[in-house]
């Protein structure tokens, strides 16, 4: 797992990074300085009206009875939807985009989940209650 986490410590910012550039060339430097900008103002204002609805959707499950698993996925995506969206780069944004549309969050919430099942069934992840 470290190994992963230090590669896309080093890849993801290289990918970034050029793409950056290669925009630049393309449509100028102050143009996509401004797009990184706006991306990420739209980044914030997308990822508080989803993670609003996410937080109700979780509390009306609750006061239901029902435990929120969908929903709360649904809030992680957003909240890392959000936090890519924040960061400089296309990449990111691109991923941090489908990560809170509503169309294509289900794709990775089951990819979540789908970790999540073979983490706790492999034993390396447990969960206590008190």
């Amino acid at each position: 797992m470290l190994k992963w986490i230090i590669a896309a410590i080093i890849i993801i910012p290289a990918i970034e990074i050029w793409g950056i550039i290669r925009v630049g060339h393309l449509i100028g430097g102050w143009l996509t300085f401004l797009l990184i900008i706006i991306t990420g103002f739209a980044g914030a204002y997308l990822s508080r009206m989803e993670g609003r609805k996410a937080l109700v959707d979780v509390q009306r499950q609750m006061q239901a009875g029902q435990p929120p698993g969908h929903a709360m996925l649904n809030g992680l995506c957003i909240l890392i939807g959000g936090v890519l969206l924040l960061l400089p780069g296309f990449l990111t944004d691109i991923v941090g985009i489908t990560l809170l549309l509503p169309l294509t969050r289900p794709f990775y919430r089951m990819a979540i989940l789908r970790w999540l099942e073979r983490k706790l069934r492999g034993g390396a992840l447990t969960i206590h209650r008190k």
